[in-house]
C-alpha cells in the first residue's frame, strides 16, 4: 500500500450475483455496499457481521454474510479510500468476539407466583428466562480469485466509465448505482470488485458465506454505509471494533441512534481476535445500529474515540423465590394460616376463662 495522501478508511467486499451480459438489479444492499442481482432471482441477508480492527495507521475488516433466497450467483462492488489488499477471513473470529461480548446472566427472584408456576402451572419451580471500460479512466490493480470469490481492485476517474468496465468485466451494475458512486470517484477512492457463485452450476447461494478480510491505509476509522441507501428494506448493522481505545459514531447518518451492546478491554487476546489485531492488546466495543429508511444514509460512518467507559449487558432469570424448595409464598401462606388459628384459639380459649360459673 503506497501513496502519500492519507484518505480515510472503508471497506468493500462483494458478493453473489450475475452471469455475463444480463441487466441486474438490487436486491439487498448492506452495510457496507451494494447486493445485485438477476431480476428474475432474489436474495435476502438474514445477518451480516462485521469486524474492524485499527491501529491508528491502517485498518482491516472481515465481514461475513448469512443469505438466503433463490439466486445462482451474484457480485458486490464497494469503494474504499486507499490501495487495498483482500484476502480470505477466518469464520472463527465472529464466534470469538460473540463469547467475549456476552451478556451477563444473572438470577432475580420474584415472590408471587406467576402463570408458569404452581397452582397455575402443573407444577412450581424456575420461571421464563426473561428478554432474551475499458479506457483510461479505469485502471486495473489486481485481479484474484480467493477460494469462490472473483476479486477485482480498481481506480476509477469517472463513474460512467467505472460501470462500463465492470458490465465488460462480468460486474454487472444497476443504472441507478452509478450516482451514488460519484462521491467516492471524486474523492479519487479505489473499488474492490467481488463477484461469487456457489461451486455447483445449479445450487443456490445459501446459509454462511466465506468473510472477506479487507487491509488498507487509513488515519481515521470509517465504516462505508452510503451505499445502502439503495436497500429497499430496513437495515441493521453489526459492527464489531478493535482499537487502543473505545470507538463510537459521530453521529447516526439518518439512522436510529447506534446502540453499545459491549466495551471492554482485551489485554490478552487470543486465536482468531490475537490473529487480527497482530496480538497487541485492544479495546472491544460492539455496536448495533437500525436504520428503519435507508433512504435517509446521509454518508459513511465515521468513528471517534471516546472515554473506556467498561460496559455489559445484563440478561435477568426470573426465578421463584424458593426457601428448602419450597416457595417462599406457600410457606409465608402457610405461616400466616398458623398464626390466625392460633390467635382464634387463644381468643376462644380467653373467652372461656371470662365466663362466670354457675352457681
Amino acid at each position: 500500500m503506497r501513496g502519500t495522501t492519507h484518505r480515510i478508511l472503508t471497506t468493500l467486499v462483494a458478493l453473489l450475483a450475475l452471469q455475463l451480459g444480463s441487466l441486474v438489479a438490487p436486491a439487498w444492499a448492506c452495510g457496507c455496499g451494494a447486493m445485485i442481482t438477476r431480476p428474475s432471482e432474489r436474495i435476502g441477508v438474514d445477518r451480516e457481521e462485521s469486524a474492524v480492527h485499527w491501529d491508528g495507521r491502517n485498518e482491516t475488516v472481515v465481514m461475513r454474510f448469512r443469505v438466503h433466497g433463490d439466486a445462482r450467483q451474484a457480485a458486490w462492488v464497494m469503494p474504499v479510500p486507499h490501495r487495498a489488499d483482500v484476502t480470505l477471513g477466518d469464520p472463527e473470529l465472529f464466534d470469538a468476539i460473540e463469547e467475549l461480548a456476552a451478556p451477563e446472566r444473572r438470577d432475580r427472584s420474584y415472590f408471587w407466583p406467576r402463570e408458569d408456576d404452581w397452582p397455575f402451572d402443573t407444577g412450581y419451580g424456575d420461571g421464563a428466562a426473561a428478554g432474551a471500460a475499458p479506457g483510461g479512466a479505469v485502471g486495473v490493480v489486481g485481479r484474484e480469485r480467493l477460494g469462490p470469490f472473483d476479486v477485482a481492485r480498481l481506480t476509477a476517474t469517472d463513474p460512467e466509465a467505472l460501470g462500463t468496465w465492470l458490465r465488460t468485466n462480468g460486474f454487472e451494475l444497476p443504472d441507478r448505482l452509478t450516482p451514488e458512486l460519484r462521491p467516492y470517484v471524486e474523492r479519487k477512492w479505489e473499488y474492490v470488485a467481488i463477484r461469487l457463485a456457489p461451486e455447483k452450476r445449479d445450487e443456490r447461494l445459501h446459509g454462511e458465506l466465506t468473510p472477506l478480510r479487507v487491509t488498507f491505509a487509513s488515519p481515521e476509522l470509517v465504516y462505508p454505509m452510503r451505499l445502502s441507501r439503495l436497500a429497499a428494506t430496513p437495515q441493521t448493522l453489526g459492527l464489531s471494533i478493535l482499537a487502543a481505545h473505545r470507538m463510537e459514531p459521530r453521529s447516526a447518518i439518518g439512522g436510529d441512534r447506534p446502540e453499545v451492546t459491549f466495551s471492554g478491554r482485551l489485554d490478552h487476546p487470543e486465536g482468531p481476535v490475537a490473529a487480527l489485531t497482530g496480538g497487541a492488546p485492544a479495546h472491544l466495543t460492539v455496536l448495533e445500529q437500525r436504520f428503519p429508511t435507508p433512504s435517509r444514509i446521509s454518508d459513511d460512518h465515521v468513528l471517534r474515540t471516546v472515554a473506556d467507559t467498561p460496559y455489559r449487558q445484563v440478561v435477568y432469570r426470573d426465578r421463584l423465590l424458593t426457601l428448602g424448595g419450597v416457595p417462599a409464598w406457600l410457606l409465608a401462606v402457610a405461616a400466616g394460616a398458623a398464626l390466625a388459628v392460633t390467635a382464634a384459639l387463644l381468643t376462644v380459649r380467653a373467652r372461656r376463662r371470662r365466663v362466670p360459673s354457675p352457681v
